[in-house]
């Protein structure tokens, strides 16, 4: 049997690291870094992170949890990016999409996994 690798535990702790130093740097030490408010920086790590696990997920041919990925990614971006209530709305409606089919699948998934398992 292949031996198989879970990036996305490893690509999501890396970026919440990241985002977490630069809302900490953002509330305790200066509000902007390099001109840039460093709170919404951190936001947009997690566009990236999420961006990141989508295109790790269509690599190893997983397009479902891909494009719900791709779908928190851009609902995320379009709520930072958004100059109205409407904008706003839209880009937590795509987040909230996204966020629940990867929720709902990744437990059929483990819960398959370790059934699965448990017959051998």
């Amino acid at each position: 049997m292949a031996e198989m690798v879970d990036v996305q535990q490893e690509t999501i702790g890396v970026g919440t690291v990241a985002a977490l130093v630069l809302y900490g740097y953002g509330t305790f030490v200066d509000e902007t870094l390099f001109g840039y408010e460093a709170t919404t920086l951190a936001m947009w790590v997690f566009v990236g992170t999420f961006a990141a696990i989508a295109i790790f997920h269509g690599a190893y041919g997983r397009r479902d949890f891909a494009v719900a990925h791709g779908t928190a990614a851009l609902g995320l971006a379009v709520f930072l990016l958004a100059s109205d209530g409407i904008q706003a709305l839209l880009g937590l409606f795509l987040l909230l999409g996204g966020g629940i089919y990867i929720a709902i699948t990744t437990i059929r998934v483990r819960r398959e996994l370790n059934e699965a398992a448990g017959s051998e």
